[in-house]
Formats: C-alpha cells, structure tokens, sequence
C-alpha cells in the first residue's frame, strides 16, 4: 500500500508540472479552435487522475523481486543506452549482434544458443529494414566498405 500511494504521489506532481508546462505552450494566430494545449493538458488530467486512484485505493503490498532482478533490468538499462550510441559509429549489425546477445543472455544464460540469437535477430532485422522496408541502414561502419 505504501509503495502505491509513494508512486501515486510522485505521479500527481509530475503530472501537475505537466500540465503546468502544457498550459505555457504559445499559440500562433493560426492554430486551430482547441489549440495545442488541449492534448497535452488532457493527458496530465489523465495522469492525474489515474495518481488520484493510486492514492485513494491503493494495492496490497506488493511482493518486490530479488535484488539480482534489479541487476538484470540495469545490466538491460546500460546494454540499451550503450547500443544506440553505438549505432551510428558501427552500423546496423554489430551493435544489435552485441546487444541482441547479451539480452539474450539474460533470459537463457546459454553463451552459444545466445550468441546464434543474436546475430541471427541482427542479420535478419536488417535485411528486413533495408531490403523489404526500404530504410537507408548503414550495416557496417562506413570505412569497411567503399
């Protein structure tokens, strides 16, 4: 219950700043009648309202994971970061081979089948981009090939 009503209240004042934020948005004199605040303030009531009921009813305490979960989901965090700043110096298939893999790891720590994931999500996504949705997808670094 405390965990609920801890998110609730962190989730009404982040959706109260949203709002706030929302309601500073400058309109041309050739916006339409609702205007572009209309949206974001609708989604910050539904924030806010959705934090109102975490607040006034919230769960049963909730039975929390072991701690070696919470080192997967950072590992997870770093390997995803780390992959889109790789991206763009290495190309398409090496980084998602790496990423790939070692979030395959994750769920079946087997380093062979992982490693055969990897790289088989990382050659078949990119033909999938480039070939059949016609994206322009880099595969390698630009110096490998002319």
């Amino acid at each position: 219950m405390k965990s609920d009503r801890l998110f609730g209240l962190v989730t009404l004042f982040v959706a109260l700043a949203y709002i706030a934020s929302a309601t500073q948005i400058q309109t041309s004199f050739l916006s339409d009648p609702v205007g572009p605040k209309a949206f974001p303030i609708l989604i910050g009531l539904v924030a806010a309202l959705s934090a109102l009921v975490l607040i006034i009813r919230p769960d049963e305490d909730p039975d929390w994971p072991p701690a070696k979960t919470f080192v997967a989901l950072a590992i997870a965090i770093i390997v995803l970061i780390a992959y889109a700043y790789a991206l763009k110096p290495l190309g398409f298939i090496i980084p998602t081979a790496i990423a790939a893999s070692i979030l395959s790891y994750q769920i079946s720590p087997q380093t062979r089948n992982a490693m055969l994931a990897g790289t088989g999500l990382s050659v078949g996504l990119f033909v999938l981009f480039k070939f059949a949705l016609g994206l322009g997808l880099v595969g390698f670094p630009k110096g490998w090939i002319g």
